[in-house]
């Protein structure tokens, strides 16, 4: 019996101590509060993911976990405060990984290097882009609209989340294919270019799914098509870009999450399991598939190699379009 209780007590302990070297070495990984970086005004895609993930990540690793905006050239004024941010993982960047692919593209004068400064985290959600306009714009179906926009050259104003993002490529590459003279006019974010949109200020809108979406089912946008491989589920009567013939139908808002290079190894493991976490849960899907998109966890190799694969294959269309932007 003596023995017996002694090796209870002897594994007893063991799981103890098990147990507190995990949670000191938690305490050791997350010892101070950890901000969400989102390179775009409130509102957009990746500021309503991130209020979404915020709540559930603090509780994962037991420390305040805050939202802070950071708007400004493309994304990239948010990107490069993750870059040069102590390499502890406790600041993160959250925004359409997209961005970060067409960055080493378009702009010769980046003040940090995507692949070597920043340690992804993994993705999050692939939302589709929506074409929409102000319900002025004379225009029904895609059809007409696109009649309507060869016929009237600078007539349409597009707006776009920033210079440099997808959907700005998106509404160049749509141009170029169909002999459209518009223009692009950027904001701060895809909420701001929305809501544009809807005051009339800018008549057209190629934008995530999830900021503007809202907008054409309550009337206040016209929605014409869908990037993506299906219909949307809220949404059955937007054709799909592939359907009508628009080129960029595989286009959309890829959303994932980095932090600093350099940051420990242990960490950004840390990071990725609670966040892998988070987005199994029901209420995080449901709430991401009521915003128009769909989960997309994965490991950070596998964002890193979407990453290095799309900067090539977007570099490639970029050229080929012969796309520019004025820096």
């Amino acid at each position: 019996m003596q023995r017996k209780f002694t090796q209870l007590m002897s594994a007893t302990t063991l799981a103890a101590s098990l147990l507190l070297g995990t949670s000191a070495h938690a305490a050791d990984e997350f010892n101070h509060l950890v901000r969400i970086i989102v390179p775009f005004a409130p509102g957009g895609t990746s500021d309503i993911l991130a209020r979404i993930i915020a709540p559930k990540l603090s509780t994962a690793i037991g420390q305040t976990v805050i939202v802070e905006n950071k708007p400004g050239a493309a994304g990239n004024l948010g990107a490069d405060a993750v870059a040069k941010a102590p390499k502890d993982g406790h600041t993160l960047l959250l925004l359409d990984v997209g961005s970060l692919a067409t960055s080493p593209n378009l702009f010769n004068n980046l003040t940090y290097d995507v692949e070597k400064d920043l340690a992804p985290v993994g993705m999050i959600m692939f939302a589709p882009y929506v074409l929409a306009v102000h319900p002025s714009v004379p225009t029904k179906n895609i059809g007409e609209f696109i009649k309507y926009a060869q016929s009237n050259p600078g007539k349409l104003a597009v707006a776009n989340s920033g210079i440099g993002g997808i959907n700005h490529i998106a509404a160049l590459v749509v141009a170029k294919d169909k002999g459209i003279n518009w223009k692009s006019i950027p904001y701060k974010g895809g909420s701001a270019a929305s809501r544009a949109v809807v005051s009339g200020e800018s008549n057209t809108i190629i934008n995530g799914a999830t900021a503007t979406l809202p907008f054409v089912t309550s009337g206040q946008l016209v929605g014409l098509a869908v990037t993506g491989k299906s219909r949307l589920k809220n949404a059955p009567d937007l054709p799909t870009f592939k359907e009508v013939g628009l080129p960029a139908a595989d286009y959309g808002t890829f959303q994932g999450m980095f932090t600093t290079a350099g940051s420990p190894p242990a960490t950004v493991r840390r990071l990725n399991e609670e966040l892998q976490k988070v987005l199994a849960q029901p209420d995080i899907q449901q709430k991401i598939a009521e915003q128009g998109g769909e989960v997309m966890a994965g490991k950070p190799d596998d964002l890193k190699n979407w990453l290095h694969a799309s900067i090539k294959s977007f570099g490639a269309e970029i050229k080929a379009a012969n796309i520019k932007v004025e820096q």
